[in-house]
């Protein structure tokens, strides 16, 4: 069974939804988090797995690892009771949420047995009726890893219907095999590996399924100066929960749809942000320069993060790869996914604290503010002596190939919709109106580059990620007539027939300077079309060709990083061509 549960009748849907999904106790219904303590807990350091073996004289090799899902708890918070998660290790008692950091060299080989040992039935609540893999009542937590931002083989890439359950018992149609290969040949920089179930992977990762990743290439980085060293080269992953009273994790049971989803929500948010697993740690730092590698992990939550006492960031990446130059920014505007690499010169504070916060409304652009539990971060102590500090912010960082639109090979529209209820709440979304199990539109050459205009009609701004391609932003234009484009597009399906690039006429919307570089995520703002530069090859060496077939099945895909919209099921399948 899996994507053909949405084809069942509404009566038998809402049956099979009562029967399999853990409708959770009140236990004394949703915990006010406003009533924990901030900055109690120190931030955590994830525990880190070397992708790669050293061979007598420290030449490095592949090296396999067996990394497990397990259900097990996790104390998010001093004062909030231990709460059960799902979470990555290499065995249940060194499981954690975020999972370890697998640190591996560039152009040496990591092979990963991810392997499933969760329970016959999922902690959290989710919707049949809305495209998914489902092995039947009792069989399992399906699940299957995506390593993203990699340049990875598609039988490693981690397609939504290669799920599979404990002990292999059930597996997905596109299921192959249990141990991944990661040649580690992208670009020096950081990833994060995350579930990517059909249909589930919002709840999965609400769970705790989800890890950093980092490729390293020492000959490239180590003259760059950067901090580095475990105290100064830091990952943040940041995510938001809510929690029960008992301490488990609170998601809604009931969809804003009933009668048509019985659970599915467009967005999830939760109410205490969390950093490493604890909700608005403390971190005490010396004044000197501090490399925090963040990642926005959460579901549908952007941040815009900035500083109490006015500090500012010195951005060096953006997702996967490096900037040609470090770029200073006071306000660091993050989407579901993406991930920034920033200094931060804690010699120049005025004060000897600060507090990391947010002011992005939810959902994002046009949603609801901040207030004083979402509104905060973490907390940074600092010393009052300035230390010894033998990094530097260089000049310049790496140079790339400048994202050009010289010499694509074609031109392509993805037109992106939402469709709502009579109540005007939303019941799906789609990229070009089409649904994932049609066959593949999107078949790029490989080897080649593409100009994808992407037209955003919906209210909100879309994570736009393209598994294996990498994107750069051209050109962003508000729509001067999206409704007309709106019928257009009602009577003939057809971008490129309603002429869609004359329905953006306005001035160009200006593009963040850390943004115009090669990236994994692109935000893709509600209103707008914008023009995307889409590379199917890698950046070195030349020719630009993979280590691998890329043309094989199951093929790729590209979706919505907001999970709740890529479940329902704002996602399309993507198939290399030869060249």
């Amino acid at each position: 069974m899996g994507i053909g549960l949405a084809r069942l009748s509404p009566a038998v849907q809402l049956l099979l939804y009562l029967v399999v999904a853990r409708v959770a106790s009140d236990d004394g219904g949703l915990f006010g988090v406003s009533r924990l303590e901030m900055f109690v807990d120190d931030l955590p350091e994830m525990p880190k797995i070397r992708g790669y073996d050293l061979r007598t004289g420290g030449v490095p090799s592949t090296r396999t690892l067996t990394i497990g899902m397990f259900q097990t708890t996790w104390k998010f918070h001093r004062d909030l009771p231990p709460t059960a998660v799902f979470a990555y290790g290499l065995r249940r008692e060194a499981a954690t949420v975020p999972g370890p950091t697998i640190e591996a060299l560039r152009g040496v080989e990591t092979r990963v047995t991810w392997q499933n040992h969760l329970p016959s039935s999922h902690i959290l609540p989710w919707d049949p009726t809305i495209p998914t893999a489902f092995p039947g009542p009792g069989g399992g937590v399906p699940t299957v890893v995506h390593l993203h931002g990699a340049i990875a083989a598609p039988a490693s890439d981690g397609n939504a219907m290669a799920w599979f359950t404990a002990g292999y018992r059930f597996k997905g149609p596109n299921w192959s095999q249990e141990t991944y290969s990661y040649p580690n040949a992208q670009e020096p920089g950081n990833l994060w590996y995350h579930d990517h179930a059909m249909g589930l992977t919002r709840v999965n990762l609400l769970s705790g399924l989800f890890g950093a990743y980092v490729v390293r290439e020492p000959g490239l980085e180590q003259p760059l100066g950067l901090p580095s060293g475990d105290e100064f080269d830091r990952h943040l992953v940041v995510f938001d929960r809510s929690f029960r009273a008992d301490g488990s994790i609170f998601m809604n049971n009931t969809g804003d749809n009933p009668s048509i989803h019985p659970q599915w929500q467009p967005e999830y948010f939760g109410d205490a942000v969390v950093v490493n697993g604890k909700a608005w740690p403390r971190l005490r730092v010396r004044r000197r320069r501090y490399r925090f590698r963040i990642l926005n992990a959460s579901n549908a939550r952007f941040f815009r993060f900035f500083f109490s006492n006015g500090l500012e960031f010195h951005q060096v990446a953006s997702d996967s790869l490096y900037l040609r130059r470090p770029v200073r920014v006071r306000k660091l505007l993050m989407g579901p996914s993406e991930i920034a690499d920033v200094i931060v010169d804690f010699s120049v504070s005025p004060t000897d604290s600060a507090v990391l916060e947010n002011d992005a409304p939810y959902p994002y652009p046009a949603g609801d503010p901040t207030d004083d539990t979402n509104g905060k971060v973490m907390k940074f102590s600092i010393e009052q002596r300035t230390a010894a500090d033998p990094s530097c912010l260089p000049r310049q960082l790496v140079r790339y190939p400048t994202p050009s639109p010289h010499g694509a090979a074609r031109r392509r529209y993805v037109v992106m919709y939402e469709y709502t209820a009579s109540t005007g709440e939303p019941t799906r979304l789609l990229l070009n109106g089409k649904s994932y199990d049609e066959p593949a539109t999107e078949t790029p050459t490989v080897g080649t580059s593409e100009l994808w205009e992407v037209i955003n009609l919906t209210e909100d701004n879309h994570p736009l990620h393209v598994h294996l391609g990498l994107l750069a932003v051209l050109e962003q234009r508000r729509l001067s007539d999206p409704e007309a484009l709106k019928a257009c597009l009602a009577r003939r399906s057809d971008a490129a027939a309603c002429r869609a690039g004359q329905h953006a006429r306005g001035p160009p919307t200006p593009v963040p300077p850390q943004e115009r570089g090669w990236k994994n995520v692109f935000k893709v703002m509600p209103g707008h079309l914008t023009t995307l530069v889409v590379r199917f090859s890698p950046l070195r060496p030349s020719p630009v060709f993979y280590p691998f077939n890329v043309t094989a099945e199951p093929g790729y895909v590209y979706h919505c990083h907001i999970l709740d919209h890529e479940d329902n099921v704002m996602m399309r399948p993507l198939r290399l061509l030869p060249p």
